[in-house]
Formats: structure tokens, sequence, C-alpha cells
């Protein structure tokens, strides 16, 4: 029989793949968590969400667990519906930004190199701009603010860093050599994006996306505290920050509950991603 002898260095990796296996845990129980309540708000919620059902910043209570805003609406209802419209930002968001930036970056990685240039300055001037500062560029050209003007906002604002990306990811496989056996074969352009470039580029764009899904969800949330976000009814964790600012002393869960919620759905993306890095890549759980 044979025994496998446990050093010191042995025990330290086995501790960080515990780790790591842990906090990925964690982080799909809190988005699958946000996930289930977003889902719940569509079919059922405790009371109308514009319904003033209580006095005005009543505390917490048997009717209403967090108690009610400046208006009477109850506080858990509201914060809530906020998961729906994180989660919908950030989904839409994360779709319109793939769209528009793996569709520039694989343009870019196929240009002429003068055209290259080009794309690549462009992006790099753009993701000099903070997300937040294109976003309200966005919304602030539009006629008025919705809900769907600050996804769109948000793609375009994100488009540029997954384009710059994807660019770098296409340049690295298109000097493999299974690219020149394929275009050899008489594979045209279309099957080798389909059939090489895209499968060996999605597991570092799944985890791109992922952290920029919780960049979008930060975003939304500011560009709600400023009120240029989505209008009522659609309750944002950001609004509700904004709104209970002026009543943090009087009623702190106002401010607490929207902070603690945008909070535990960022911490749970995160580490979602972290655990999706290490799964794209098994040799860096090895090396650290």
């Amino acid at each position: 029989m044979s025994v496998v002898e446990t050093t010191p260095q042995n025990t330290s990796a086995q501790k960080r793949r515990s780790l790591r296996s842990w906090t990925f845990r964690i982080g799909v129980f809190l988005v699958l968590f946000h996930l289930c309540i977003a889902i719940l708000t569509i079919f059922w919620t405790p009371y109308d969400p514009m319904g003033m059902t209580g006095g005005r910043l009543e505390g917490p209570s048997w009717a209403h667990w967090l108690g009610t805003d400046r208006l009477g609406r109850d506080y858990l209802t509201l914060v809530m519906i906020g998961s729906r419209i994180a989660l919908l930002v950030g989904f839409g968001a994360i779709a319109i930004g793939a769209a528009i930036g793996v569709t520039i970056g694989l343009l870019a990685a196929f240009a002429t190199r003068f055209l290259d240039d080009v794309l690549a300055a462009a992006l790099d001037i753009m993701i000099a701009f903070p997300v937040l500062l294109i976003a309200m560029l966005v919304v602030a050209a539009s006629s008025e603010a919705s809900l769907f003007t600050a996804i769109l906002a948000l793609g375009i604002a994100m488009s540029s860093i997954i384009a710059r990306l994807t660019r770098i990811l296409v340049k690295q496989v298109l000097q493999k050599d299974f690219i020149t056996a394929s275009r050899i074969s008489g594979t045209s352009w279309g099957g080798i994006v389909r059939q090489h470039i895209l499968p060996n580029i999605w597991p570092t764009m799944a985890v791109n996306f992922a952290l920029q899904f919780s960049v979008a969800i930060i975003a939304e949330a500011s560009l709600s505290y400023l009120g240029l976000g989505a209008p009522l009814p659609n309750t944002s964790w950001g609004r509700l920050l904004q709104e209970a600012q002026g009543t943090v002393y009087t009623a702190p869960l106002g401010a607490i509950a929207p902070g603690v919620a945008l909070v535990t759905l960022v911490i749970g993306i995160n580490l979602f991603a972290d655990g999706l890095r290490d799964i794209a890549d098994p040799t860096r759980g090895a090396t650290r």
C-alpha cells in the first residue's frame, strides 16, 4: 500500500481549493437568491408597490417587515422589486454590450492593419471614459429617462471594454497552428469563427461578462440615485437610496435595506465570476 505524503504545500493548496469552492457556492447562492426574488415579484409581491398601505415612515412590524417609506409604501415590496430591476438591467446591458462589443472586436481582429489601428485607438479612447459617465451622456441625449434607455446606455458604455478584450483574444487564437490548418483545408472565415474562435474565447469572455454584470448593476443604481435612471414605478435600489437620504436618521432601514441588497448581489456576482475564472483556467489555482 502506498502512502501519500502530506506536505505543507499540498495542505495549503487543498485549503485554497476548498476556500474557492465555498466562495463559489456562496456566490451562486446569493445570485440565485436574488434571481428567485426577481422572478417571484413578477407574479406576487406582499403589497402593491405603488399602494400606500401604511403610515408614513413606520417601523418594522408584522404587517410591514421593513416598515414603510415616506409615502406609506411597503418597503419590503420596493426592495424586492429592486432585485428584478437590477437583474433586468444587468442582463439587458450585457446582451447589448456583448452584441456590439463582440461584433466590433471580431471586425477589428480580421480588419486590415490600418483599420485595426483606427478601431483600437477608438476603443482606447472610449475606455478612458468611465462607464457611468458614458451612460450619463447617452441618457442625457435621449428624449426621456426610461428603463430601456438606462439599459441601452449601459450596454453602449460597456461595449468598448468587451470589444477590446474580444479583439485581443481573437488575435491570439488566429496565431494558432490549427487556424492555418483549417484555412488550408478550405474552411471559410465564418466557419473558423464558429468552430474555433468562439469556442476558444468564450471561457474568458464569460468571466468578463460576469464582472461587467456587476458593473452594470452599480452603474444603474448610480444613475437612479442621480435621477437619471428608470422612472416610477421602477423602484431601483439607487432611487430608494436617494429617497431615503433625507430620513436616514428617523428611518435608517430605508437606506440600509437597499444598500445591503445591492452589496450582496454585487458580492455574489463577483464570487461567481471568480469561480468561473477557476473553471476556465484550472491551472490558476495550482500556481497561487
